[in-house]
């Protein structure tokens, strides 16, 4: 009895300060404007999301501060990503977005000019994980991975080391496949009218998301073949198509292959900067995992077309830890497939 008294008693302390902690977060973000810094321009997709986020997340932090959206665009996002981990105040009032690629791109070899350690950030989680694929327009006849294997086809990309760019020439280097890339198209949209015109065959590391919401006629109707899944999860509505990993024979092509799709699992993250208060970060965490559950944000999601498969922070966090202890050999083995 003595020792349930005791227990109890600890219980009840922790539970008192555990609210003292809570009371203290709401006071501090009562009546505050919380600014979120994304790193594109207004109106593109990861401004879509962001403003998305905005709308919502204010609700769910205790004190129900202003969200203020902050444009900041420039070099790909990692202006941004370089403001957010070494400028703004490590208070609680600033968090923000980056390109899905930032937090892998130095790892990889593709980090100039980055000035953060990635992993060191506070995580809030990811609006959506990725799935890119490789599709082809019908009359091109590449319908299975064994097609890519054996038959010659020319393939769409933007270049500048976008995820159209990265997967061919991984797959081509890694596979030996029958590949050429043209490259130099100015957006995503310019390669899919290439392909209606039969200029090229296809695109690999065409944004499954994007695909669906702007291209749902070209699918549907039957004009284009997904053959493969650039991704180490598959999507329960191609469960049919392989995925990259699964078509890899050689164990260290698959480990290369998951470092590289990683990058799709984050595919709109959110982070607050390193050395922000423990429970403010766990006060944002809580508050991004309950707005990736409301319905009032997913209604708004949805008439937006912005899809949402969230990645909490914790997943993120351990996602990093994990691509960050990939042994060097296998690092570097990965940077050379990724190289031109």
């Amino acid at each position: 009895m003595r020792l349930s008294a005791l227990t109890i008693g600890a219980a009840q302390v922790l539970c008192a300060a555990a609210q003292a902690r809570a009371d203290d977060v709401a006071k501090f973000y009562a009546g505050r404007s919380v600014n979120l810094v994304i790193g594109y321009a207004p109106g593109g997709g990861y401004d879509l999301y962001a403003r998305a986020l905005a709308r919502h997340i204010g609700r769910h932090i205790p004190g129900s501060p202003n969200i203020v959206v902050q444009n900041m665009p420039g070099a790909g996002s990692l202006k941004a990503a370089n403001f957010l981990y070494s400028i703004v105040p490590k208070d609680g009032t600033t968090f923000g977005g980056f390109s899905r690629g930032a937090y892998l791109d130095p790892l990889l070899g593709r980090g100039a000019g980055a000035q953060y350690d990635a992993p060191r950030f506070g995580w809030l989680g990811s609006i959506s994980s990725e799935v890119g694929v490789c599709a082809f327009r019908s009359g091109a006849g590449i319908r299975s991975w064994a097609d890519m294997r054996s038959k010659p086809f020319i393939i769409g990309s933007t270049g500048a080391g976008a995820d159209a760019d990265v997967f061919p020439t991984v797959l081509r280097k890694m596979f030996k496949l029958p590949m050429k890339v043209v490259a130099g198209y100015g957006s995503a949209a310019e390669i899919v009218i290439a392909i209606k015109r039969g200029e090229v065959d296809g695109r690999c590391g065409w944004s499954w998301s994007s695909l669906i919401s702007w291209n749902r006629d070209m699918f549907e109707g039957k004009q284009i073949d997904v053959v493969l899944q650039l991704a180490n999860r598959k999507l329960d509505e191609l469960a049919g198509v392989p995925l990259i990993t699964e078509v890899a024979e050689r164990a260290d092509h698959r480990a290369v292959l998951n470092l590289i799709v990683s990058r799709q699992t984050m595919a709109r993250p959110y982070v607050m900067p390193p050395g922000v208060p423990a429970e403010r970060l766990k006060a944002l965490q809580r508050a991004f995992d309950a707005t990736m559950k409301d319905p009032a944000f997913l209604a708004d999601a949805k008439r937006q077309d912005l899809e949402v498969r969230p990645v909490s922070g914790t997943e993120a966090a351990a996602l990093l830890r994990e691509a960050y202890a990939t042994p060097p050999d296998l690092v570097r083995q990965t940077i050379e497939f990724m190289k031109d």
